[in-house]
């Protein structure tokens, strides 16, 4: 049987930008789109975007009027309109609240010190509060992806020396042996582990109370992703598995992960949960699995939102036994 994930709903999928790789090094055609009075930003301000009402998208031309910039980078065109990527210095905002009342979302309350009339939302509250569109939250993904990599390689994996950014942003060199670094992408399986009608689902001790979720974990140097599959579900759940069938990706932030999304057929169903790396893990019958879902298990156990490759891959499953 062959899974394909429907990704209406799934965040970060969409992303409508021309990023024009032949072009972006290019330091004066960079140059003529910074000119360009057309040109858009996402803004960042410790690593948190920053929104004016429900747009993400702001006037380049206004940065300078929010604080000094530690980065910019070009992300590409739509249609015709030049969109950017700016990290602001930390010194231009200040952290105003901390609240840690555990679950996914960044609690923190920040605001820009010239701008306190902008709002700064984390990523996961603007895509699973819908605060703007799919589109937008695909150009974010690729912002704060591209920006937090600038921000923690900002020195010379060969030789130590600090290295500079590339006129479009898209890599740092460096001056002292010329060495070439470019973004980075950390690819990580995630898999629905099944038997018959029943599936797997597991939880950390960081969710929210009650959640379960398809397993994960990253794939290692030079690891096909069936074998990442089988793998992590091993370690973390002491089952073994025989088929993997990839369903879908999805880009995910949080900092730089590619989620390639699997499921995979089990030859032995004994558990034998890692926890160091999981708080629970159990078998679901169909009919559970679908109340996990729809957040109407008794036991109030639920699954995550459909901005995340992990709901869609529970449901296209659960779509298949029907």
């Amino acid at each position: 049987m062959t899974f394909i994930i429907d990704n209406n709903g799934m965040a970060f999928t969409q992303n409508p930008l021309d990023r024009m790789s032949d072009k972006r090094e290019d330091a004066d055609f960079v140059a003529k789109l910074k000119a360009d009075t057309r040109s858009k930003v996402v803004v960042l301000a410790r690593d948190m975007p920053v929104l004016e009402g429900h747009e993400i998208l702001l006037e380049l031309s206004s940065v300078e009027d929010l604080g000094e910039v530690s980065q910019l980078a070009l992300l590409g065109l739509w249609d015709q309109t030049p969109v950017f990527a700016v990290l602001l210095r930390d010194e231009a905002s200040e952290v105003v609240e901390v609240a840690d009342e555990g679950g996914l979302l960044d609690t923190r309350v920040i605001r820009l010190k010239k701008r306190s009339d902008l709002k700064l939302v984390d990523t996961r509250s603007i895509a699973t509060g819908g605060l703007v569109s799919p589109n937008m939250l695909g150009i974010l993904a690729q912002a704060k992806a591209v920006l937090h990599w600038h921000h923690t390689h900002q020195f010379c994996g060969r030789c130590g020396t600090k290295t500079y950014s590339s006129p479009g942003g898209s890599r740092r060199d460096c001056p002292n042996c010329a060495a070439q670094h470019f973004p980075r992408t950390d690819p990580v399986v995630i898999m629905l582990a099944v038997d018959g009608d029943r599936c797997l689902l597991g939880r950390q001790p960081r969710f929210p109370k009650g959640m379960y979720s398809c397993l994960a974990g990253f794939l290692e140097n030079g690891e096909t992703i069936g074998d990442a599959v089988r793998r992590e579900l091993f370690e973390e759940a002491g089952i073994r598995t025989g088929e993997v069938q990839y369903v879908g990706s999805q880009p995910w932030p949080f900092p730089a992960s590619l989620m390639i999304g699997a499921v995979a057929h089990a030859t032995s169903t004994g558990l034998k949960i890692d926890h160091n790396e999981l708080e629970d893990a159990r078998w679901f019958s169909k009919d559970e699995a679908s109340s996990v879902l729809t957040g109407t298990h008794p036991d109030g156990f639920t699954s995550p939102a459909s901005m995340a490759i992990a709901h869609h891959i529970l449901k296209t499953w659960l779509n298949s036994q029907s």
